[in-house]
């Protein structure tokens, strides 16, 4: 089993009515990648589909593939393409109920979002919004994880 460091919570940045193939068909097609994106994506219902088994590599963030399980909601933009939360409530359950399976799973790993790869900039000890590489997944996910009560609406 491979050491897991990070567990990274994504947005496929597609719209909100995206299909798991389409966005597999682009990864192979015009990205020419031969991994999956994610290891699981959480559809609109809060279905969380499989995408490849953990122990396999997902390309989620370039340079920490190798220790990261990544997890995607289908959405992150809106109609001009520009980036926003637009997960669901299903969604928004499914995402926490899968990131509470998998820290249990994985307790020494740190959750992040693709975002908080980022490099430092300004060298502040934050990464803040123009620093960015990817808005990705367009929230923050420490601060979510912080307030986030199961059962109640976002």
């Amino acid at each position: 089993m491979r050491e897991i460091k990070y567990i990274v919570v994504h947005c496929t940045a597609t719209p909100p009515d995206a299909k798991i193939e389409n966005i597999q068909r682009y990864w192979k097609q015009h990205l020419g990648w031969k991994n999956p994106g994610y290891h699981y994506i959480i559809q609109r219902s809060g279905e969380i589909v499989s995408i490849t088994a953990e122990e396999n590599i997902a390309n989620g963030v370039g340079g920490h593939n190798r220790y990261s399980i990544h997890i995607s909601y289908i959405g992150g933009v809106d109609k001009n393409g520009k980036p926003l939360d637009n997960r669901t409530d299903a969604q928004i359950y499914a995402m926490f109920s899968k990131l509470v399976e998998l820290s249990g799973k994985y307790p020494d790993a740190t959750i992040v979002g693709h975002r908080d790869f980022s490099p430092d900039k300004d060298g502040s000890g934050k990464i803040e919004y123009y620093e960015w590489i990817k808005a990705c997944p367009c929230f923050d996910v420490k601060e979510w994880l912080e307030n986030y009560t199961p059962g109640k609406a976002a």
